[in-house]
């Protein structure tokens, strides 16, 4: 017996790192394990407090049933003081915040909560692809609005507001960017709202980058006016070290935060109360944490520099956030192909850009997830495939 697959999953493919991970445990199989800098997994842990708060709710006997769908207070006091501090935003934990099992599922939650057939919504090419995916899993129109490196990765407004927007109902944006790393700006956050009031669209800013690299944090919710047309995401997956504990919340006017709960509730029962406490005293963190982790990152950011000097590829130096976004020489046809020789020859994984949309089809993207060792180790294998390969010729 056949059931055909619902519509919504017709044009919806399995997520690319998925497939690619198998196809790495294939290969690991016949040999030389691969080295995967594709994927922004923080190989760190968190915070050793993260951990103790976590040990300590965890083996009390009160803290495992369901928990409440707007998740705990001390968490969303925790957000609400996180994002006064370091954005200079300030939220109501009662009205504004909204705490999600990972800012991945907001994403579909946004998307399932004012999209529907006939509808439009914008996102970035490259971009997450996410994006893409949960707006056409509501069964709305996605239009794509191209990034383009002469443009400094920026959207062009100008451009967009020549097309008709009428059926548009949300725009997606994720600035510091991925793929590309560019770092928000507090003059284009203010361009964008504007855009947002003069059309009448939802801007549904996804923020997780912003302690990465990245100097001072901005929110786009810090722009006056934006609290009328924004909301935002954010996660403790890259700042925190806890892309595996699934903690993300949703800022937001008190009416947009009751209206994706309508959609919310109907899709889990809360997030596990140990979880929560631990992910309140991760964003109670200083400096210090920060500072540590950023160090980390731009030792481990120069391997990459290195590794991708021997390949040939071009990069900006301003870039921001968990990877390097490189265009690749002219040798090489497209990002994909690049990616499939170095994995064939090198055993080592480095993700293509074309999987953020056409517009990254002549780049790669490394992560910075991976030791200064396993960099090296990297940098290594490639140099002397290069140098095989060229004495074979």
């Amino acid at each position: 017996m056949q059931i055909q697959v619902a519509q919504r999953l017709q044009h919806t493919e399995e997520y690319y790192f998925s497939r690619k991970l198998r196809e790495i445990e294939a290969l690991n199989q016949t040999g030389e394990k691969v080295i995967n800098l594709g994927i922004g997994s923080p190989d760190l842990p968190p915070h050793p407090t993260v951990i103790e708060t976590l040990n300590e709710y965890a083996s009390r006997p009160d803290t495992h049933a369901y928990q409440n769908y707007k998740g705990i207070l001390p968490l969303r006091q925790a957000v609400a003081a996180w994002y006064n501090r370091w954005y200079g935003v300030s939220l109501d934990p009662n009205a504004n915040v909204l705490p999600l099992i990972g800012s991945k599922e907001g994403i579909v939650h946004v998307c399932m909560t004012y999209l529907q057939e006939g509808d439009e919504a914008l996102f970035p090419n490259p971009g997450y692809p996410a994006y893409a995916a949960a707006v056409r899993l509501s069964g709305a129109t996605g239009i794509p609005y191209r990034l383009e490196e002469k443009h400094g990765w920026l959207p062009n407004l100008d451009e967009l507001a020549k097309q008709d927007l009428s059926k548009v109902k949300i725009m997606w944006l994720n600035y510091p960017h991925m793929p590309t790393g560019t770092p928000a700006t507090a003059a284009f956050f203010k361009e964008v709202v504007a855009f947002a009031k003069q059309y009448n669209i939802l801007l549904c800013h996804d923020n997780p980058y912003s302690f990465i690299l990245s100097g001072q944090p901005l929110s786009l919710l810090a722009t006056e006016g934006a609290m009328d047309v924004a909301i935002e995401l954010n996660s403790l997956s890259k700042s925190s070290n806890m892309a595996g504990w699934r903690v993300g919340m949703l800022a937001g006017a008190e009416g947009r935060i009751q209206e994706i709960i309508r959609f919310k509730s109907n899709m889990d029962s809360g997030m596990f109360l140990p979880v929560q406490m631990a992910a309140a005293k991760a964003l109670s963190l200083g400096h210090e944490w920060y500072e540590e982790l950023n160090a980390n990152y731009r030792r481990r950011r120069e391997k990459v520099y290195r590794l991708l000097d021997a390949l040939g590829c071009t990069y900006s130096l301003q870039q921001v956030g968990l990877f390097v976004w490189a265009k690749i020489p002219t040798m090489h046809p497209d990002g994909y192909a690049l990616s499939d020789t170095i994995l064939q020859q090198s055993r080592v994984f480095i993700t293509p850009g074309g999987i953020f949309g056409d517009g990254g089809t002549g780049y790669i993207r490394v992560s910075l997830c991976a030791t200064p060792a396993v960099l090296d180790e990297a940098y290594s294998r490639i140099v002397h495939a290069q140098a095989k390969a060229a004495n074979s010729l």
